[in-house]
């Protein structure tokens, strides 16, 4: 039973900036800490960004910092993720879930996904 519903990919140039959203159910949102992940061509599932229940916990992969801000409000049940400087090699499609901890569960172990949202950046 999915759970998310994520939105706000597209097109972009190197340098440019997206913002993408992700509406999860109460049941979810209200129990786990959320996480941006990503899944680019020919490659595994990988963990972004992520945040906790109550939002004073945040990690970002070594590729992202510094670059992408992941946030969360409660009241809307929706988690964000913005996205700036985007490089070529951030183009992926990009999935919100409950935190994950276990490379296993991120790559094939999870089952219920959405469908995600595909963020290109090419010139």
């Amino acid at each position: 039973q999915v759970q998310v519903v994520e939105s706000g990919g597209g097109f972009v140039q190197p340098g440019g900036s997206l913002k993408l959203s992700c509406v999860a159910s109460e049941s979810i949102f209200s129990l786990y800490g959320m996480g941006w992940y990503r899944q680019a061509p020919g490659k595994q599932r990988e963990l972004v960004a992520a945040i906790s229940v109550a939002g004073g916990s945040i990690y970002y992969a070594d590729s992202v910092k510094g670059r992408f801000t992941i946030s969360r409000d409660t009241a809307k049940h929706t988690v964000y993720l913005q996205m700036n400087s985007l490089v070529p090699e951030d183009t992926a499609v990009y999935y919100c879930n409950r935190r994950l901890y276990s490379d296993y569960d991120i790559t094939q172990g999870y089952k219920d996904w959405g469908q995600g949202t595909q963020v290109t950046v090419s010139s």
